[in-house]
């Protein structure tokens, strides 16, 4: 696994060893940069999930001005934090080891994101519970862009019914990007 583009462009990151994280793989991951990679300057990106950082070291490396990592997982925080020492990134960084709904509430009162990028495990329902913790904070501004790695077979027909307006799904062989923004907000 490698970062895709940008300041850190071809660097290899490393993996946490054992099977307690899925990271993205470098396809993937760049066919979803490539979507948002315009609107990443200057950006404040929130990785939920963090696994080994890919994605937020991917947005950092494009431009984004500050991004923080959320990662419970020790063995993965000690990755985050490596890879983020390797690819010279880590005074633009900030890695919260927390569980991704203490760490929401955590945030609150420290600024808006512009992205959120989460992937929990998947068809474990965890997307909505987090959209719903998300939905009653702070750091979830009027344009913020919430996108969801999740399996192709896991249902976002209750989006709506939670606040939430679905943007696009981009879908792949084994899973999806879903991008979605709170309701009643809007994309320029």
């Amino acid at each position: 696994m490698r970062v895709i583009a940008g300041s850190a462009g071809s660097l290899k990151l490393k993996t946490p060893e054992g099977m307690d994280t899925r990271p993205t793989t470098d396809r993937i991951k760049e066919t979803l940069f490539n979507m948002i990679s315009p609107y990443l300057c200057d950006c404040n990106f929130l990785d939920l999930f963090g696994g080994s950082g890919a994605i937020g070291i991917e947005a950092l490396s494009r431009g984004a001005k500050r991004a923080v990592f959320v990662e419970k997982n020790p063995k993965a925080v000690a990755c985050i934090r490596e890879n983020l020492q390797f690819t010279k990134l880590e005074e633009k960084a900030e890695v919260i080891a927390k569980d991704a709904l203490s760490a929401i509430g955590y945030l609150e009162g420290r600024g808006v994101f512009d992205y959120i990028f989460l992937d929990p495990p998947y068809l474990k329902g965890m997307e909505r519970e987090v959209l719903q913790k998300l939905k009653k904070t702070d750091i979830v501004g009027q344009d913020t862009v919430i996108i969801i790695e999740a399996a192709l077979e896991t249902d976002f027909s209750w989006l709506l019914e939670e606040g939430y307006h679905l943007i696009k799904i981009k879908k792949y062989k084994t899973n999806m990007h879903v991008f979605v923004e709170k309701e009643g907000d809007g994309i320029c």
